[in-house]
C-alpha cells in the first residue's frame, strides 16, 4: 500500500469520525433540552468519570489510554459548552449600570500628587482632586468600604511585566474592573537643584520603575532602594538633607521643583503601563469587549489544557493570562484571565456558566474596553 492509499484511508476514517461527532452533538442538544426542562445542571461529575473509565477499558492499549482520554474529555467539554448555550439561549439579560466617571464624587489612587496613577486617573476623570492612599491595599479597602467610587491601580508594564502586589490584592478583595487605561511612562532621574550624579548616594523609586531603568542604573553604578511610589520617592528626595535622587515622571519632578538630571532613562523607548479602574459593584460600559475572571484549577493531568479548550471552542481570544501563588502554605496558584467578548454574548454566558459549574473557586471580576 503506497502513501496516497494510506492517506486516503485516513481521510475516510476522519469523515466517519466527523459524522459520528455531529450525531453525538445532536444528542447532546436533546440532553440539554431535557436538563433545561427539569432544571438540572449541565455538569454531572459522576457521569463524566463513568464515560472516561469506560473509554479507558475499551481502548485496550495502555499506550493509547491517555490519548483516548484526552479525545473524549475534549468532546465532553465541547458538549458542555453547547449544552450551556442551549440552556441560556432564551435567558433574560441582566441589566447592569454603566460606569459614571463624570459623576464620581471620590476617586482613590496610591501615592501622592504627581504619581503615574494620578496621570492615569486624569485620562478618565479629568482635572480634579483625587484621594491618595499610602498603599495599593488601602485603595482596595477604600473601594470595598465605599469611601471612594472608583480606585486606580497599575497591573502591568510593557517592560517590567505584571505588578505582582496588585494581583495578590485582587485575589484578596471583592471588586470589579470597569475600565482599562494605558499610559505612556517617561522616567527621569530627579534630585535637589545643584546635585551632581556622581554625588548621589542612593536612588529611590517603586520596584517597577527601578526594574524599568535597570540599564541606566547599572551604567551609572547608582545604588538603588525600593520605595512605595515614584511620587512619594520624589517627596523623600525633597525632604532629605542627603544627596539622594528619585526615579519619577518629569511632571512630578517639575511640580516639586526638583532638578532633572537625566531624561528618558527607561530601558525601552516605548514604556507603557496599564491601569485598571475598579468599583465595588459590577458596571458595564456599552463599548466593553473584554471579560476578566479569576479562578483555580484542580491538580489533575490536563486541567490547564481543558481550561484553554473552552475558550478555543468558543472562538475567544485570550488577551492575558497571569498566575499568582495563593499564599496559604500550598503551592496552588490563582489564574487571572482576560478574554474577548461581551457579557451579553451567548458564548460568554456559556463559558462563564461552565467555569462556575466546574471549578470550586471561580469569579468574574469585570468587563472593560480592551486597549
Amino acid at each position: 500500500m503506497d502513501l496516497k492509499q494510506l492517506r486516503d484511508g485516513i481521510d475516510e476514517i476522519d469523515s466517519s469520525i466527523l459524522s459520528l461527532f455531529l450525531k453525538r452533538m445532536e444528542l447532546c442538544k436533546e440532553v440539554a433540552d431535557f436538563k433545561k426542562q427539569h432544571d438540572m445542571p449541565v455538569f454531572q461529575g459522576g457521569r463524566e468519570q463513568e464515560i472516561i473509565e469506560r473509554i479507558r477499558v475499551l481502548t485496550g492499549n495502555r499506550e493509547l489510554e491517555n490519548g483516548t482520554t484526552a479525545l473524549f474529555t475534549n468532546i465532553m467539554d465541547i458538549s458542555k459548552i453547547l449544552q450551556n448555550r442551549a440552556i441560556l439561549s432564551d435567558s433574560t439579560d441582566y441589566s447592569y449600570a454603566a460606569p459614571d466617571f463624570k459623576g464620581a464624587k471620590k476617586v482613590g489612587c496610591q501615592g501622592t500628587s504627581g504619581a503615574n496613577s494620578e496621570s492615569a486617573a486624569r485620562t478618565v476623570f479629568g482635572d480634579r482632586d483625587f484621594t491618595f492612599y499610602p498603599s495599593f491595599e488601602d485603595v482596595f479597602k477604600a473601594v470595598q468600604a465605599g469611601e471612594v467610587d472608583y480606585g486606580v491601580l497599575p497591573v502591568q508594564n510593557s517592560t517590567a511585566g505584571s505588578v505582582d502586589s496588585t494581583y495578590d490584592l485582587m485575589a484578596k478583595y471583592p471588586f470589579y474592573i470597569v475600565k482599562m487605561v494605558t499610559l505612556e511612562i517617561n522616567h527621569c532621574l530627579a534630585a535637589k537643584s545643584g546635585t551632581k550624579i556622581e554625588d548621589i548616594s542612593c536612588v529611590y523609586s517603586h520596584r517597577q520603575a527601578l526594574s524599568q531603568c535597570e540599564v541606566f542604573l547599572s551604567r551609572t553604578k547608582l545604588k538603588k532602594a525600593e520605595y512605595s511610589n515614584t511620587a512619594t520617592a520624589a517627596e523623600k528626595v525633597l525632604r532629605s538633607e542627603e544627596p539622594i535622587a528619585a526615579i519619577c515622571s518629569e511632571d512630578c519632578a517639575e511640580r516639586l521643583g526638583l532638578e532633572i538630571l537625566a531624561r528618558d532613562i527607561a530601558d525601552c523607548t516605548i514604556n507603557r503601563t496599564q491601569f485598571i479602574i475598579i468599583s465595588k459593584d459590577l458596571q458595564v460600559a456599552e463599548d466593553s469587549d473584554a471579560v476578566s475572571v479569576m479562578l483555580t484549577i484542580p491538580h489533575r493531568e490536563g486541567s490547564l489544557y481543558r481550561l484553554l479548550t473552552k475558550f478555543f471552542v468558543n472562538g475567544m481570544n485570550l488577551l492575558r493570562i497571569e498566575n499568582r501563588p495563593i499564599r496559604d502554605g500550598s503551592f496552588d496558584v490563582m489564574f487571572f484571565l482576560d478574554f474577548s467578548g461581551k457579557l451579553s454574548d451567548p458564548s460568554v454566558k456559556a463559558v462563564l456558566r461552565d467555569l462556575d459549574e466546574n471549578l470550586s473557586n471561580f469569579r468574574c471580576i469585570g468587563t472593560f474596553k480592551s486597549e
